[in-house]
């Protein structure tokens, strides 16, 4: 793996580094040696104004309005955290009691149970006749037809659907600026830490002095990306910022994104363990490509959905797949090719040059090494500078690798530090 520390950087440059394979956490910067790890992987981007969500997004999306509207959450995983810290003995007042309800025994006064596959028939055959009887009145008392009636639902109406004006739940998302830190970034760091915590003690199983405040900061608040407004870019701006999901006043999860000029990347999920059953890493994606969809009609060129990287080889992983329209990165052109088209070849070789473009190369293939900039004593120079003036200097193959890794555009603006 190849990666550098990046002190700032421009969000024109990262988004020309993300588009060569390059991704970030905090401020450390990687890239992964495709052909020479275990598990290659490929950068995925979802086209989101094309976005049509599947079944399971469908399935997902209602599950979280049910719960809003009504307070129901599946059956088999509703999760109650109380404390008992005033009922037990003072020694041990910090225990905290999980109950998992798992359901309740069988009700002798209820008529007893249908297979589930009679109820399905049931109600297809309802559907069915009150479609012949919609077609007999119809015929009776032609209604004009709605255009509109015959196009799919969108992401927007599905993510709203069944939600009525008086939920039992109220959720709020909000965008906050975390770099440089908004106002409102700073009075809900706390919550927002705490969430983080226990999501990562709870889900990743961190030990409970692993986690730390510090840790947090330098994570997930840390990012080189300067803040940046357009006049052609969206009213938020540029750079990185926290999607908070607030339920009745409080934080129960977020979105940690980097708004780009061609995308909205998503960098890390964490929510409060309590609601794992609501399938929230699913329901947050889809709230982002619908929130990406909402910034492209402001930035017209912002239409992608960054998903971070899509591991064929580690079946966990392949769930980002099913966000379609969705690409692949290839390893060697840098040229985006459709998933569809990648999967055969992926199942084949857990590295694959992706591009069936045999005569394709990389774009951005490094030609001139002299150009590259460099940084040192505090003055920015070409690196064919740099090099007369450090006569028997030895770092020149080091140099060439890390301008290949960048490519030619990102290695003449981005400044390389010589001591």
């Amino acid at each position: 793996m190849s990666c550098m520390w990046s002190h700032t950087m421009t969000v024109q440059d990262y988004q020309d580094l993300i588009d060569r394979g390059w991704r970030r956490s905090g401020k450390y910067v990687y890239k992964p040696t495709m052909n020479k790890t275990c598990c290659p992987q490929y950068t995925i981007r979802c086209h989101a104004l094309n976005f049509h969500p599947s079944k399971t997004h469908k399935k997902t999306l209602k599950k979280v309005n049910r719960f809003l509207s009504r307070g129901e959450m599946p059956d088999n995983a509703v999760m109650l955290v109380l404390s008992t810290g005033d009922l037990i003995n003072s020694c041990i007042s910090s225990i905290i009691v999980v109950l998992l309800i798992l359901g309740k025994g069988a009700d002798p006064s209820r008529p007893l149970g249908r297979k589930a596959k009679d109820i399905r028939k049931e109600r297809r055959l309802q559907k069915e006749q009150q479609k012949q009887q919609e077609a007999e009145s119809s015929s009776v008392n032609p209604v004009p037809s709605k255009s509109s009636s015959n196009q799919p639902k969108s992401l927007e109406e599905f993510i709203t659907e069944s939600l009525p004006n008086d939920p039992l739940h109220r959720l709020e998302v909000r965008l906050v600026r975390s770099k440089p830190p908004s106002p409102q970034f700073k009075a809900s760091f706390d919550a927002s830490y705490q969430v983080y915590k226990l999501y990562q003690m709870a889900i990743h199983k961190d030990p409970p002095d692993k986690p730390t405040e510090s840790q947090f900061k330098r994570f997930l608040c840390d990012s080189p990306l300067e803040a940046e407004m357009a006049p052609d870019g969206p009213e938020v701006g540029y750079g990185s910022f926290h999607q908070q999901y607030w339920l009745d006043g409080r934080i129960v999860a977020v979105g940690v994104l980097d708004i780009l000029p061609s995308c909205v990347s998503s960098v890390y999920l964490y929510y409060h363990p309590d609601f794992s059953s609501l399938s929230l890493g699913t329901y947050s994606a889809l709230r982002e490509i619908a929130f990406t969809r909402q910034l492209q009609q402001q930035s017209p060129k912002l239409a992608y959905y960054y998903l971070g990287f899509y591991v064929h080889s580690c079946p966990k992983m392949r769930y980002k797949g099913q966000y379609q329209p969705s690409d692949l990165l290839c390893p060697e052109t840098y040229t985006w090719v459709s998933i569809e088209r990648c999967i055969p070849r992926l199942e084949i070789s857990a590295y694959s040059r992706l591009s069936e473009n045999a005569h394709e190369g990389d774009a951005c293939v490094l030609k001139e090494l002299g150009r590259v900039l460099v940084l040192h004593r505090r003055t920015v120079m070409p690196y064919a500078a740099y090099a007369r003036k450090r006569k028997g200097s030895n770092d020149e193959k080091e140099v060439e690798q890390y301008a290949s890794l960048l490519g030619q555009t990102c290695a003449e603006r981005i400044l390389l530090y010589r001591a």
